[in-house]
């Protein structure tokens, strides 16, 4: 940044930020890498810190990209630029991820797999750290497009255990989420004796008392702001006068304007040119510029705003923005036009497209109909903004109404795609016609709309029911599609019996035999006349995992299967879901499956397996920076009973997930006979009247209601479950509905079939609970021996499981009956983390740590650090030891 430093000079005010950015440097020097993004107003100084890291980085291969703000937002551009000197070295990994980043950066067919595209660059800057380390730095991040953004973030949140250092700079506002949570630094302006200092070494001859103090007052201590204000005050203003006052990138962006006025016609269009293409490509702007008749003799007037040499590069971000704004439409129109026709159509049909789109004054369906090519083709990529952006400028040069409703109505859908919700609305508001089809497509996104944003005026289920509402007479079967679409919102969102009633009134034809009918006719069923009525339909369904509406709704399956207490129903739902997802690479859908895996394999009692999915889940949502599902881990933490562990991450979770922790705080307090704690949890669960959630609390609270001597709540809510676990008919609910009926009643032979009924391996955990309280109920009739005879079963199973407030209640009641529990012998996994259990199990199984590296998108190096971990906690010193604990092996 001009006047902020002399070559070489530490930077004027910037000790602080220097150090910080120097010890990232060190860092790396010694294999620990990192990442840091300056934030700050224009001028404030990030550009220059990024020069300064740049000078001072001995040692280091420097690799650098930066957004652009006029650019055409194709998908991972900015990596691309990044990464290109060094793309080469891509051979050296592993083919899926050599081919990923050939397909993101348009050297192959095919659509990108995010994840893929993160772990590939990981492993390519990986390779080079490998040789040197390494600085990767971007400027102006707030204008990265998107799929950059995602993979540099990922990036930057998986680089501990490299010798890599990722350094960005963006403006306080503007940009995306992506670089949330990434460490960050504030840059604030600089203080009164700095900023005279910089003043005095920028103007270079004494100034007027008065016109310094204005300056000083007017740039807040801006270095940018510093350096131009005198320029822009010009010969008046040094003799006392001075511009009106506004916010500081304001007036710097008129200091560039007031230089730009003073440029001749052609040397100001040639500024304009350089400012319309933001490759920067010298071969491409004077080809635009010779058909513009411009010379390069028009280059001698823009010196120092631009800077022609090998790039085309403007003296700062706010120069170009400047230079681009001040021009007048036409000439940004000829400008644009120009960069169209010097723009080879074969190699680069996509930004021909958008120049030709930037200068059309007016409808073209020529122009239209080649971005809407260019959106398919972006869409294939994988770069939805894009995708979104194209179709958006599509619709707006598209004059046929029809044509141009379709076009809005595809742009809505990609900006949905893309996150960019407010964008996505006002197109949808534009969206008018008699096309019952077209405007029912319009509802479904409303409705989608709705959920996403959690918000809106009638929620997400109303659009949906008036999609059905509008094809009930011209595509029947894909109304009934769109009604159960607004059941599953009612299940998962509540309100269920309005969207019912709404359902019930809906003209559709009688007599279909689909599963859909099915469901929505069990679901109906479910609310107008209980469970018994809804079992007989719904029962076979959710018994039937493998039914293909499951496929694209399985997230109402698993809550349907867990509230008639079909257990193998909930697995294989799951199961599904997440083969589903691993088979279409889909790292939306393949989170949803996971966590309703590692959910039922908790139930299952296979603690390690499921803390594996979670890990997978977990780092799948942190490597597109989307929250964790985060109900497994509360279900682990209710049934591993840890009081502490578990009270904390009740008390970190999002208020949504309420009904989940007052299930979990149910489960928690039984295990650790708080008996009260366990009954207010509870009572709020079931009180919400939940599609699965509540069912599944209703044995808890039938325990601690038993307990503390409410008889008439639990008789209640051991009725509601008896209809529940009666109309499924499966052996887990019927068995756990057995012992809760013996705990009312206090029927032997109820406790005895709960135990047979609970026989299977995958119900382990509900057998040793099973016989936990019968061993309690036969101390308490004074039958000891029968009781230590149960109660060592229950122990020694809940034990070796690893449930273990309930295992420590049993070793209780054993010690009540004369009779010392024998100790638990810890588990390895007891002292390890998620992560680390699943880094575990996958070594135990022969994984390289490359292999588990590309499976958790870590770096290898990463990986090798927690392996170390791993050996030190448990004592090893190699992969062969670990491999023989039989609890990490396959």
């Amino acid at each position: 940044m001009p006047g902020t430093h002399t070559d070489g000079a530490p930077l004027i005010g910037r000790q602080h930020e220097t150090r910080r950015l120097e010890a990232l440097l060190d860092g790396a020097r010694h294999g620990k890498g990192g990442a840091l993004v300056l934030r700050g107003e224009p001028g404030i100084g990030k550009s220059a810190l990024l020069e300064q890291l740049e000078r001072r980085s001995g040692g280091f291969l420097v690799l650098g990209a930066s957004g652009a703000e006029f650019e055409m937002e194709l998908p991972f551009a900015a990596l691309h630029q990044l990464l290109a000197p060094v793309a080469a070295r891509s051979a050296a990994l592993p083919g899926p991820h050599r081919a990923a980043l050939e397909v993101a950066f348009g050297l192959a067919a095919g659509t990108p797999d995010p994840f893929l595209v993160g772990v590939g660059a990981l492993g390519l800057l990986a390779e080079i750290a490998g040789e040197r380390p390494l600085l990767c730095v971007v400027d102006d991040a707030q204008w990265l497009d998107r799929a950059s953004a995602q993979a540099l973030a990922f990036l930057a949140r998986r680089v501990t255990a490299e010798p890599v250092v990722l350094v960005f700079a963006a403006r306080e506002t503007g940009g995306g989420p992506e670089l949330a949570g990434l460490p960050t630094h504030h840059l604030q302006g600089l203080g009164e004796t700095e900023a005279r200092t910089l003043l005095g070494a920028a103007v270079g001859a004494p100034l007027d008392e008065r016109v310094r103090e204005r300056i000083l007052a007017e740039a807040r201590g801006n270095p940018l702001a510093l350096v131009e204000l005198p320029r822009t005050a010009g010969p008046a203003g040094m003799a006392g006068g001075f511009v009106q006052p506004g916010p500081v990138p304001a007036v710097i962006e008129q200091s560039f304007r007031s230089r730009l006025e003073l440029l001749a016609p052609t040397a100001r269009l040639l500024v304009t040119v350089a400012a319309a293409d933001p490759l920067g490509d010298p071969g491409l702007l004077w080809a635009a510029a010779d058909r513009l008749g411009i010379d390069a003799t028009a280059v001698e007037g823009s010196a120092p705003l631009v800077e022609f040499g090998t790039r085309i590069r403007f003296s700062h971000p706010l120069a170009r923005s400047a230079a681009y704004r001040a021009a007048t439409p036409e000439d940004r129109r000829r400008a644009h036009g120009a960069l169209a026709a010097a723009t080879d159509p074969v190699a680069d049909p996509d930004r021909r497209a958008w120049h030709r789109a930037q200068a059309s004054s007016g409808p073209d369906e020529e122009v239209a109909a080649a971005l809407e090519a260019s959106a398919a083709r972006a869409h294939e990529r994988g770069g939805a903004a894009a995708a979104a952006a194209f179709l958006e400028r599509s619709a707006e040069l598209t004059a046929q109404p029809d044509r141009r409703a379709e076009r809005s109505l595809a742009a809505a859908r990609a900006k949905l795609s893309a996150g960019e919700f407010e964008a996505a609305a006002s197109l949808l508001s534009t969206v008018t016609g008699d096309d019952p089809v077209r405007a029912a497509r319009a509802d479904l996104l409303r409705g989608k709309l709705s959920f996403v944003r959690r918000r809106g005026d009638e929620g997400p289920t109303a659009p949906l029911l008036r999609a059905a509402e509008r094809l009930t007479a011209v595509d029947p079967e894909r109304a009934r599609a769109c009604a159960l679409d607004a059941v599953e919102m009612g299940v998962l969102l509540g309100g269920l019996d309005a969207v019912v009633a709404a359902v019930r009134v809906l003209p559709l034809p009688a007599g279909s035999d689909s599963a859909e009918a099915r469901v929505i006719e069990g679901v109906t069923a479910l609310v107008d006349a209980g469970h018994r009525a809804a079992g007989a339909v719904l029962g076979p369904l959710v018994g039937t995992p493998e039914d293909p509406v499951w496929a694209s709704r399985p997230s109402l399956g698993y809550l349907l299967a867990a509230e008639f207490w079909n257990f193998s129903g909930m697995c294989g739902i799951a199961a599904g879901a997440v083969e589903a997802g691993r088979r279409a690479g889909s790292f939306h859908a393949l989170p949803v499956g996971l966590a309703m895996l590692a959910t039922t394999t908790v139930h299952r009692g296979e603690f390690g397996a499921a803390a594996e999915l979670i890990s997978e889940e977990e780092a799948i949502a942190d490597g597109t920076g989307a929250a964790p599902l985060v109900y497994p881990r509360l279900h682990l933490a209710a049934l591993r009973g840890r009081r502490r562990e578990a009270l904390e991450l009740f008390g970190s979770v999002d208020r949504r997930m309420s009904l989940s922790v007052q299930w979990a705080s149910a489960v928690l307090g039984n295990g650790l006979a708080d008996w009260s704690a366990a009954l207010a949890a509870a009572r709020r669960a079931v009180g919400a009247g939940s599609v699965g959630t509540a069912g599944l609390a209703l044995p808890e609270l039938v325990e601690a209601a038993v307990r503390l001597g409410e008889t008439d709540t639990a008789a209640e809510a051991l009725a509601a479950l008896r209809e529940r676990t009666r109309a499924g008919g499966h052996p887990w609910g019927l068995g756990v509905e057995a012992y809760s009926r013996a705990l009312v009643t206090g029927d032997e032979d109820a406790y005895r079939e709960a135990v047979d009924l609970l026989g299977d391996e995958s119900l382990a955990v509900y057998r040793g609970r099973a016989r936990l309280l019968y061993g309690e109920w036969l101390r308490r009739q004074g039958r000891r021996r029968d009781a230590r005879a149960e109660l060592r079963r229950a122990h020694e199973a809940l034990s070796e499981l690893g449930v273990e407030a309930f295992a420590e209640r049993a070793a209780g009641e054993l010690r009540a009956t004369g009779e010392q529990a024998r100790k638990r012998t810890a588990k390895p996994s007891d002292e390890l983390t998620l992560q680390e259990v699943h880094i575990a199990r996958l070594v135990a199984e022969g994984a390289t740590s490359k292999e588990v590296a590309a499976k958790l998108f870590l770096s290898p190096r990463t990986v090798d650090a927690h392996l170390r971990a791993i050996f030190r906690k448990l004592g090893l010193t190699s992969r062969r030891q670990l491999r023989d604990l039989p609890e990490f092996r396959p």
